[in-house]
C-alpha cells in the first residue's frame, strides 16, 4: 500500500510540474482512495488537491477541498465512502468503484 500510495503521488506532483492538472487530479483520486482510512494522508490528498485547484483557477475545487479537510481529520478511522475520488464535483459521502488495480490493497 505505501509504495502505491507513493507512485500516485510522485506521479501527481510530476503533472503538477508540467501543467497537467487532470493527470495530476487522477493519480490524486488513486492515491485518495488508497489513504481514506490513513488521516494525515487522508488530510494530506484533500490538501493537494486544493493546490491543484489553485493552480488550474478552480475556484470550486478549492473551495470544496476545506470541508473535506477537516472531515478527513475528524472522519478517516470511523467512516469513509469506499472508493470515493475525494474531488469537490462528487459527493463526499457516494461510495465509488475501486479501481480494479486497487482492490487488494483497499480494506
Amino acid at each position: 500500500m505505501d509504495e502505491a500510495y507513493e507512485r500516485e503521488v510522485q506521479q501527481a506532483d510530476a503533472a503538477l510540474k508540467r501543467a497537467d492538472v487532470e493527470t495530476a487530479f487522477r493519480h490524486l483520486e488513486r492515491a485518495h482512495v488508497l489513504t481514506q482510512r490513513m488521516t494525515i494522508r487522508h488530510a494530506r490528498i484533500h490538501w493537494r488537491m486544493g493546490v491543484a485547484g489553485l493552480q488550474c483557477g478552480d475556484l470550486r475545487e478549492v473551495v470544496g477541498q476545506v470541508p473535506r479537510i477537516v472531515a478527513s481529520i475528524l472522519f478517516s478511522r470511523l467512516w469513509v465512502p469506499r472508493g470515493n475520488s475525494g474531488r469537490a464535483r462528487v459527493s463526499a459521502f457516494a461510495p465509488m468503484p475501486v479501481p480494479d488495480d486497487l482492490q487488494q490493497l483497499v480494506p
